[in-house]
């Protein structure tokens, strides 16, 4: 047999399409052709498998080898297709059988020893292979990886010798059991009860998480804005598994130690620092890659000193805020990463970070506090929903043992609201929209003519009346209220209508 067919699959953002592997040998002078484009690393491949398939005491046809890689507009990267390569050589100079091939899938990177090294993006694949209806063999290294997905049946392999023994009927390979499947018992947040003082700002982070609301937190340096926001995923309902898989495989595209994998189901809380660059923000490169807020996805994406921060790279986060992904587009061709994560931002009142303290101690001007706090785009703030002053905290408080309610006791009262809200309309309140939102979020004539008002005081923008009018169905929800009544748009005005901070917003 001179023509054989192995499947593999390529990494194309969190999705990996299937590609069949192509080996003809040929008749002529001897050479190795590798077609269907691949890039640098793919081409690579052929001294790989050559040097691989002679330590393994296996014969390099001496013939003219064409390798295809199909489809053939579909870019081609990294080492993944060295053992589907390197089979498909064997299969067709007939050193294994190549009907053994039918029903599997192949992915891994080949050492010149024949070792399988690991890859990214084996989860993804697993997942991928799973609905195909194959079962796919991959490097031992990637086993507690696709163990998290249970839709496909896996087998790993730490050397060639081994698949090739497994493809010839001379052993087993070790099969994927779903043991890494269970939820890390890793602490990872802290609890809201070592937050002394701040009640205000503990039931805005309550707010936030029942109704999955973004969050901006101002107040001077050390009140504990930092403390309060890495709370937040400590108190959120926890991960589904349909969550946690799209999560890992956002991960496992990154990352191929696998050091994610402690942190199965735990949501995630970003942090990036305030000279991040929008490419590490929102992702992107020569080659694709996720970027903070990706890697936040079904979780918190937290930016502390938010006006240090680059104007046009802020800016690159309202298209995300609004749809929940991120379309990367280059030449060749656009990729799309999930990126739906709830904003908590920190910010100083002014420069020095003490504006309107008792002290006095604030020497800013009013020029420099209003440069400073436009920093921040209008359209950015706008599409935060809690705006919540931090204030100092007294020293005696900080002496006190702390008495506050556990994360346990605040995520029971989420759980319940967000259960209120799937049940009533499917989805969370603030990803409330269109024709449901206004059923959902319906008022009182007499209410009504009081928003209106209070909107048109603050001088809000259209996405601004909805999001406080969401935000007051959340508040509705925790206190188990079928409908809005005033004193929930009474407390949802209250986390827009921070006149200092306003006029510094719009000057």
């Amino acid at each position: 047999m001179s023509l054989a067919r192995v499947l593999t699959r390529a990494q194309v953002g969190v999705e990996a399409p299937a590609v069949m592997v192509e080996v003809h040998l040929s008749n002529g002078l001897p050479g190795f052709t590798l077609v269907g484009m691949p890039e640098t690393a793919v081409k690579e491949s052929k001294d790989r498998v050559r040097s691989a398939l002679l330590n393994c005491h296996f014969e390099f046809p001496s013939k003219r080898i064409t390798v295809n890689l199909a489809p053939a507009d579909l870019p081609k990267e990294g080492g993944r297709y060295d053992l589907a390569i390197a089979l498909g050589i064997l299969a067709a100079s007939e050193q294994i059988p190549a009907d053994s091939l039918a029903g599997h899938e192949f992915i891994g990177e080949l050492a010149l020893s024949g070792d399988l090294q690991p890859v990214t993006g084996a989860l993804p694949c697993a997942v991928m292979c799973g609905k195909a209806g194959n079962q796919l063999v991959l490097p031992a290294h990637n086993a507690a990886e696709v163990a998290l997905s249970d839709a496909c049946c896996s087998k790993t392999a730490l050397h060639l010798l081994e698949v090739t023994r497994y493809l010839s009927g001379e052993q087993g390979l070790n099969p994927v059991h779903a043991q890494s499947r269970d939820i890390a018992n890793v602490p990872v947040h802290g609890n809201l009860s070592d937050v002394r003082g701040q009640p205000q700002a503990k039931r805005a982070l309550e707010i936030a998480a029942a109704g999955q609301h973004n969050l901006l937190f101002i107040g001077p340096p050390g009140t504990g804005k930092t403390m309060l926001a890495s709370r937040l995923p400590g108190i959120l309902p926890p991960m589904s598994e349909e969550e946690a898989l799209v999560s890992a495989s956002i991960y496992s595209i990154t990352d191929a130690t696998g050091d994610w994998l402690q942190r199965w189901r735990v949501r995630p809380f970003r942090a990036p620092h305030h000279t991040a660059s929008g490419v590490a923000l929102v992702g992107g490169g020569t080659r694709p890659r996720p970027g903070e807020i990706s890697l936040a996805h079904g979780g918190v994406l937290f930016l502390d000193e938010l006006p240090e921060y680059s104007r046009k790279v802020l800016d690159v986060l309202r298209e995300p805020l609004e749809s929940g992904r991120i379309v990367i587009s280059r030449a060749q061709r656009t990729l799309t990463f999930p990126s739906e994560f709830q904003l908590v931002a920190a910010m100083n009142p002014c420069p020095c970070g003490y504006l309107g303290d008792p002290s006095g101690r604030c020497r800013c001007t009013d020029d420099q506090v209003r440069r400073y706090q436009s920093q921040t785009s209008g359209p950015l703030l706008d599409r935060i929903d809690l705006h919540v002053e931090v204030p100092m905290i007294p020293t005696a408080l900080l002496q006190e043992a702390a008495q506050g309610e556990s994360s346990e006791q605040v995520q029971a009262r989420v759980l319940a609201a967000r259960e209120r809200q799937l049940e009533r309309q499917g989805c969370t309140n603030a990803q409330l929209s269109g024709q449901v939102r206004d059923d959902v979020c319906r008022l009182s004539d007499e209410d009504a003519q009081w928003f209106r008002a209070a909107i048109e005081r603050l001088q809000l923008s259209a996405r601004g009346y909805h999001r406080v009018l969401k935000l007051a169905r959340t508040i509705a929800d925790l206190h188990n209220s079928g409908d809005i009544r005033k004193p929930h748009l009474l407390e949802a005005v209250g986390y827009r209508s921070l006149d200092r901070y306003d006029q510094g917003k719009n000057g």
